[in-house]
């Protein structure tokens, strides 16, 4: 009987399509939902200014609660893809409502009743422009914040759904794993250019009704692209949430604390889901961490379940090549866009030949490159203003608005050492995040390495208006608003010192932290070696 039925397993696995691998995961590229999120983080500061009638502090303070809050929903997107819905849901739902966000914000730019009246030149700085009523606002942010609560789902849940097309725990599939990350990268990039070049080009040139059109007609061929490979997903079903799970280690922690430990980690307690087929990860058990040990143990040896200031420079002081101040960007994204195939395919080979790594390299390794790089980019910012000021003294224009005889591609040597420092430390964190968290809240964990970005435009209010402190007291650095005399070089130099002591206390924690090691065991009594068969959606 047991032949037989081994027989027909096999029978029907060939006559099942098969499910995963490359094929699945080229349906999950993110470059059309990144090129409408990207492109409106460039040039959203213009349409508040010149067609909503905001401050520019205002202004300014809107763009960075909307990028910061869709960063921050990312945590919101990961935990009902890991708790209610799939991956591949979460993916559509919040789809779904990114086209309805993007539609409200098309509208209100195509119909000028919507919007306050325009503001006539000069009005602005005298702050007697028509101010957008309270429909008008209510409009406005209703469609952002839809927008914000789509990038942070999609971004959350797409990365973790491609990444579950490959088994990490085969070493062939885990350098596919590796790969996948970088092309991920690689189409993030690719949708970045195109917003910050073509898209910002139609909102400054077309209007802003087509510019947000165009990102309604991008979210919705994307929500297609991943329904049309639904078919060829793997994907985990959610069971529970994750953050329960938690919580429920540190109470019986807590409660078991006068209970003595086992003296063979083999004694303490797991759990073992009795659905037939599924195959279990277990952690095995290391030193960190062991007062959360007594989480496993019990009386009966039992226990119930548990478980923005470059673009600022760029437009008007250099003048040898105009460029526009939201299409900035493009300079990283570009440098990216070709460092990317030669990482993959050059280094990460070479890389893999030395270390035996399937990655090349290790997850916090390349993180921590990353950071450093960072930190040389924001010196190499100070160093390239600290020239940008030498040359208006030289040519006598420290008090004019004459732009400077100075090409703006000297901003490429910050940009281009920025943009490979994104390329390592991103991918490093989306890899480590999804690689080293426990099978069923993987998309909550991909969601807090994003969710580190929120914290940083955040943060990086908090640094501006101490700066702004600063100046007060002693009239020091950007006092004048004025580029050629206030002292930005020093700005970035504080930068840069920021980035080498973020890098320090990453050094102490990272050296501290241990990579899991899985053992995969079958609830129906299989061979703990087995691979971990992903559910279907």
């Amino acid at each position: 009987m047991r032949i037989c039925g081994d027989v027909k397993v096999k029978e029907q696995a060939k006559q099942e399509p098969r499910r995963g691998g490359n094929r699945a995961a080229l349906f999950l590229w993110e470059a059309l939902e990144n090129m409408a999120f990207v492109s409106n983080a460039a040039s959203l500061v213009t349409y508040f200014y010149g067609h909503m009638n905001f401050s520019l502090r205002k202004s300014a303070t809107t763009l960075t609660n909307f990028m910061g809050t869709s960063f921050l929903l990312t945590l919101f997107g990961g935990f009902i893809s890991d708790t209610y819905f799939s991956r591949f849901k979460t993916c559509v739902l919040m789809g779904c409502i990114g086209v309805l966000g993007y539609s409200l914000l098309t509208v209100q730019a195509h119909f000028h009743q919507l919007r306050p009246a325009p503001c006539r030149a000069g009005m602005h700085q005298m702050n007697q422009c028509e101010a957008a009523d309270s429909n008008q606002a209510a409009m406005l942010f209703t469609g952002l914040y839809l927008v914000a609560l789509a990038t942070g789902g999609i971004k959350a849940a797409l990365p973790s759904l491609g990444a579950d097309q490959f088994d990490s725990k085969d070493p062939k599939e885990a350098a596919k794993l590796s790969s996948f990350f970088n092309w991920f990268l690689f189409s993030l990039v690719t949708g970045g250019i195109i917003g910050v070049t073509f898209v910002v080009w139609i909102s400054s040139n077309q209007g802003w009704d087509w510019s947000f059109g165009i990102c309604t007609v991008a979210i919705m061929f994307a929500v297609v692209f991943v329904c049309m490979g639904k078919s060829l997903y793997r994907n985990s079903v959610p069971k529970g949430s994750p953050i329960v799970r938690i919580l429920q280690v540190f109470v019986a922690a807590i409660r078991n604390r006068n209970l003595p430990l086992p003296e063979k980690a083999e004694e303490l307690h797991e759990i073992h889901d009795k659905e037939a087929g599924e195959q279990n990860e277990f952690l095995q058990r290391i030193d960190q961490f062991r007062f959360l040990d007594r989480a496993a143990t019990d009386q009966r040896n039992s226990m119930s379940r548990d478980a923005s200031t470059s673009t600022t420079q760029g437009p008007g002081a250099y003048a040898r090549f105009k460029m526009p101040g939201p299409s900035i960007p493009v300079l990283p994204l570009l440098f990216m866009f070709i460092c990317l195939p030669i990482y993959e395919r050059i280094f990460v080979p070479v890389a893999r030949k030395i270390t035996g790594i399937p990655t090349g390299i290790r997850h916090l390794q390349r993180t921590g490159v990353g950071l450093v790089l960072s930190a040389i980019s924001m010196a190499v910012a100070g160093v390239v203003e600290t020239r940008r000021k030498s040359v208006a003294v030289e040519h006598n224009i420290v008090d004019s608005v004459q732009p400077l005889p100075m090409s703006v591609f000297w901003l490429g040597y910050q940009y281009s050492i920025f943009g490979l420092a994104d390329m390592f430390t991103l991918v490093g964190l989306l890899e480590f995040f999804y690689a080293e968290s426990p099978a069923r809240m993987k998309t909550l964990s991909t969601a807090i390495s994003l969710c580190s970005l929120a914290f940083g435009y955040f943060t990086s209010s908090v640094v501006v208006v101490v700066v702004e402190v600063v100046n007060r007291v002693s009239g020091g650095w950007l006092a004048s608003n004025n580029l050629n005399r206030d002292k930005l070089n020093y700005f970035y130099w504080l930068l840069s010192v920021l980035s080498a002591l973020n890098f320090g206390v990453y050094l102490v924690c990272s050296s501290w932290y241990k990579y899991k090691k899985v053992a995969v065991e079958n609830s129906s009594g299989g061979d703990a070696k087995g691979k971990l068969e992903m559910e279907r959606v």
